[in-house]
């Protein structure tokens, strides 16, 4: 039996829009006190006293609840498994250490936060032998916020791009966006969705202007945005998973979205006389990856080590790229998919060509933060 608690929200800062399995959602039911179970048993290192138990702490909808069936019976080592929203959410539990968790799938830049603060401990990298299936050039990537590839196993990743409805734009005489500076078209007023995410939306607003999306010099951030409250007019709304839903829906013509979602979108409207299509602008983009790491306190870290080779195996890998459908770093898993997918370039973009001008999130450090907080302050107050 899958233990899951702490709730169903989607990836707020990926915005995780995978469409709910009736078995998922029967095993969150009871979210608040099954949290609490879970939670009092992840902090005793589980009700084997930690021999023969992984306490595992994930997005919510991030994984096919049957991988875990699967682990269970061919290891025999139980999972307890607890859910987060956001990276904001999950950092302090692991800082707190009150909760103690076996293995944990951050973000990029919270992975390098953990790193500096001295969250995280290595994995045997000798024992995870399908690590060998992640791709050199994903591992490259994870070595911008992981040097030395010490910490981090990649999990998923993605791009931050332009989703477009044609039939929409083909009406409005609007050609369809190739560039970030398109989402300032005055005859988008009141078509465009952007991220409510202070390091998205400044994202887009920098990488229009040439600059680095990690800057922290106060004259470009300064510039972004005042970019952003020229754009606001333009602006339908500023949302998350809503993005997905009003695509669908029709209601908007662009919007800013993750990778991830093209393929639930496009398949949602195959019955349609919709077109939807995505770009990753020309100026350069957001590439992010989640990736499992191992908390310094963990209790488990043997079976942490089986539980991520477990998720690196290619039949597994493939089965969590079917229900979540966002990129797997996988290249066996990739040998597996259909080519329709592996052929679709928003879920499995040429990888040097988004290299070259895309950037991962760095961790700023909590006074750098406060730069982008404050300005994005002022522009949602305008």
């Amino acid at each position: 039996m899958i233990e899951m608690s702490n709730g169903w929200g989607g990836r707020v800062l990926r915005a995780s829009a995978v469409l709910f399995s009736v078995g998922f959602l029967l095993a969150g039911c009871g979210a608040g006190q099954e949290s609490a179970k879970n939670s009092s048993e992840a902090a005793a290192g589980g009700q084997d006293g930690g021999n023969n138990v992984v306490n595992v702490y994930n997005w919510g909808e991030y994984i096919d609840p049957e991988v875990i069936d699967l682990f269970q019976e061919e290891t025999g080592i139980k999972v307890v498994y607890d859910m987060f929203e956001t990276n904001e959410e999950m950092y302090p539990v692991i800082e707190a250490g009150g909760v103690v968790y076996d293995a944990v799938c951050p973000s990029d830049y919270m992975v390098e936060k953990m790193i500096q603060n001295g969250l995280l401990q290595e994995p045997d990298m000798s024992k995870i032998p399908n690590l060998k299936e992640i791709g050199k050039e994903f591992m490259e990537l994870s070595a911008l916020f992981d040097p030395g590839n010490r910490y981090a196993i990649p999990y998923t990743m993605g791009t931050v791009g332009i989703i477009y409805n044609e039939g929409m734009l083909d009406e409005m005489g609007v050609p369809y966006p190739t560039k970030w500076a398109d989402l300032w078209d005055e005859r988008l007023e009141g078509e465009i969705l952007m991220q409510d995410s202070v390091r998205d939306a400044f994202m887009v607003a920098l990488k229009k202007d040439g600059h680095s999306m990690n800057t922290t010099d106060d004259k470009e951030l300064d510039m972004a945005r005042d970019e952003l409250i020229r754009q606001k007019p333009l602006v339908q709304a500023y949302v998350i998973d809503q993005v997905r839903d009003k695509m669908i829906g029709g209601e908007a013509a662009v919007g800013v979205i993750y990778s991830g979602e093209i393929l639930y979108i496009q398949e949602a409207v195959a019955d349609t006389d919709m077109r939807i299509s995505y770009v990753v602008p020309e100026e350069g983009t957001n590439l992010w990856v989640d990736c499992w790491v191992i908390p310094k306190n963990a209790k488990n870290k043997e079976n942490a080590e089986k539980w991520i080779d477990f998720l690196c195996r290619p039949d597994i890998a493939k089965m969590n790229f079917d229900y979540i459908t966002y990129t797997t770093p996988n290249t066996g898993a990739m040998e597996l998919l259909d080519p329709e997918y592996r052929e679709n370039e928003a879920v499995f973009p040429d990888m040097e060509k988004v290299l070259e001008k895309g950037e991962v999130y760095h961790y700023l450090g909590a006074e750098d933060d406060a730069k982008y907080n404050d300005r994005w302050k002022t522009v949602k107050m305008n």
